[in-house]
């Protein structure tokens, strides 16, 4: 790793002037063992988000035997407790002051409390369906609320606060996204037929959720050894600019592509909510396979987007971030209304998947190094730096629009005669298959075509040259 040690003004240091001032300004290229670090610490939080987002639906239904409503209406009144911690949690990184830095010190304190949290989810008592109810409340709220909020948005901020080259934090954000569905992989591919292989009850998924956990821990710890902030801003320019909480709230609801980047991070987001909540049944149901069929499908929607993920940093020499994107939304749009030709059919399944994979790997891989993009855009237009507000608002809107998605779902399944049970036998009426296939054949086309809508619009990119060097000029002069 270089080194970003700053010679006191006036000294005969033989350094680099230039790469000194770079280093000092935070513009440090990142060591490839950092970059691994930094997103085996999405593939951590996507072993156990992954499960929530995915496979928890159906275990509460068909295996503890709460009714879809009951579900869905846990996620629903979560989200009016997500709408405050992600905000505060942003105000609490930003406040944060320690040896390692305000991001990076919250990936080793909230890293026991999260997995341990995440099994609780699985542990749910039978008994009375009120106390149901309120254990499954506290859990996930405990769960995704807190403990997945105190993780994700640090984790966010933190590339702003390890570079701030554009090109570092896209190839951040590339291996971030190229990393992330390995913990999906690991958790939702194998969590099926690890269930069975254990016995196909509510223990058996306990001690599956336990298995993974320990993946994320030791992946957390990992991350958090192997990750640096530089990124420093002189305190004088920080405190001249500083306007308290409201000034800064100001800036972030008045900066456009913070919203643009908010909606299109919620998209990824709530596309991956409502297929992985929708095709178990699908399989289930539909092609009448509740063993492999799933396991299958989500893997190669997964390596389909690892593999566009690692394609992008090459692309990205020919194009920017929003034509890439824009690009792949298209394709993922008319990619899925392909399954319209042939529903029933596993093999086109299969074949609609990887190409809409391949249409979502651009935006998925880029959005993070867009959010950045968008850091910088705040700094210049309204003199205030915003990292983990900006993550944690992002965040803020991705959780509030994945807990509609669960919520709509659990109510149009309901609402069409699903019927729960604590074995999985339960045969569904015509009617429930029907919105089975409707929510999947048209959900993810709807969900990608706003994705397009907003990167019609995004111009971010164009300016951005301009913005930085408008940016440097103004630090050298200790300003903001």
């Amino acid at each position: 790793m270089e080194n970003l040690s700053t010679a006191p003004r006036g000294s005969t240091s033989t350094a680099n002037p230039a790469q000194s001032a770079a280093e000092r300004s935070g513009f440090v290229k990142i060591p490839w063992v950092s970059r691994i670090g930094y997103g085996l610490a999405d593939s951590s939080c996507n072993i156990v988000y992954g499960m929530i987002n995915t496979l928890l639906t159906l275990f509460y239904t068909d295996y503890v035997g709460i009714p879809f409503v009951t579900v869905g209406l846990v996620m629903l009144i979560s989200r009016l407790f997500d709408g405050s911690s992600d905000v505060i949690m942003g105000v609490l990184v930003s406040k944060t002051r320690s040896r390692w830095g305000r991001s990076r010190p919250w990936l080793l304190w909230t890293s026991l409390p999260y997995v341990l949290s995440a099994v609780a989810l699985f542990t749910v008592p039978h008994t009375a369906a009120n106390l149901q109810f309120l254990y499954i409340f506290i859990t996930y709220n405990l769960c995704t609320t807190v403990c997945y909020t105190a993780i994700n948005v640090p984790l966010g901020s933190l590339s702003t606060m390890m570079t701030r080259d554009s090109h570092e934090r896209d190839l951040l954000s590339t291996v971030r996204m190229a990393l992330a569905p390995v913990g999906r992989l690991i958790s939702v591919t194998f969590t099926m037929p690890v269930v069975r292989l254990f016995g196909n009850d509510q223990s058996a998924w306990v001690k599956a959720m336990a298995m993974w956990c320990a993946i994320a821990f030791i992946l957390l710890i990992f991350s958090f050894v192997t990750c640096k902030e530089h990124v420093k801003i002189p305190d004088k320019a920080v405190e001249k600019a500083h306007g308290g909480f409201k000034r800064n709230l100001f800036a972030l609801v008045k900066n456009p592509y913070f919203w643009a980047t908010l909606i299109l991070w919620t998209v990824t987001c709530v596309h991956a909510t409502l297929v992985g909540t929708d095709l178990p049944y699908y399989c289930k149901y539909i092609y009448g396979n509740d063993t492999w069929m799933y396991s299958s499908l989500y893997l190669a929607e997964n390596i389909t987007l690892i593999a566009g993920a690692m394609v992008c940093p090459f692309l990205l020499t020919r194009f920017n971030k929003r034509d890439l994107s824009l690009a792949g939304c298209i394709l993922a749009v008319v990619g899925h209304l392909l399954i319209l030709v042939n529903p029933l059919s596993y093999q086109w399944s299969m074949a609609v998947t990887i190409i809409r994979g391949i249409g979502q790997a651009p935006l998925t891989a880029l959005v993070f190094g867009m959010m950045g993009d968008v850091i910088e855009y705040g700094q210049w237009k309204f003199h205030i730096r915003q990292e983990s507000l900006v993550f944690g608002g992002g965040s803020l809107g991705f959780k509030i629009g994945t807990g509609l998605t669960s919520a709509l779902i659990s109510m149009l399944l309901t609402s069409a005669g699903y019927l729960s049970s604590t074995t999985g036998g339960a045969v569904q009426p015509e009617t429930a298959k029907t919105m089975i296939m409707t929510i999947y054949k048209f959900g993810p086309a709807i969900i990608w075509g706003v994705a397009v809508v907003v990167l019609i619009f995004y111009k971010l990119d164009k300016i951005y040259p301009q913005i930085m060097s408008d940016l440097a000029e103004r630090e050298a002069r200790g300003e903001m």
